[in-house]
């Protein structure tokens, strides 16, 4: 049994922190914000030593998910002002079966990690 990870670097898993999920109206797009209070890659210099995917990989007993982000931003804190505060991964998925397959790898995610649903 595969337990749920989320990995911007080969073989390094970041805790996920916050997830939030809007569809627009007009157009039936859903996007995704996923929020990551640290990123174990830059805190531990991994980026420069591991292999990047180029994509946000999300892993499950299903199998991989790939997503392209249409933005990070990372935003710091500190007196120097160097400290990452979090960072938030956005990626849109257009198709039905997309988010149905996303939102099943996050209700495994979610169980395995303690997190629970909130609608707003």
């Amino acid at each position: 049994m595969t337990t749920p990870s989320i990995e911007f670097f080969v073989g390094l898993a970041e805790n996920l922190d916050n997830v939030s999920l809007r569809r627009q109206k007009d157009t039936g797009v859903r996007t995704v914000l996923m929020t990551f209070k640290t990123l174990k890659a830059i805190e531990k210099f991994k980026s420069f030593t591991q292999k990047t995917y180029g994509d946000l990989r999300l892993i499950d007993d299903e199998g991989v998910i790939s997503v392209e982000p249409s933005s990070i931003k990372f935003f710091f804190a500190g007196d120097e002002g160097d400290e990452i505060r979090r960072v938030e991964c956005r990626f849109e998925l257009i198709k039905d079966e997309h988010w149905e397959r996303f939102m099943r790898f996050m209700n495994r995610y979610a169980k395995a990690n303690g997190m629970g649903y909130q609608d707003k």
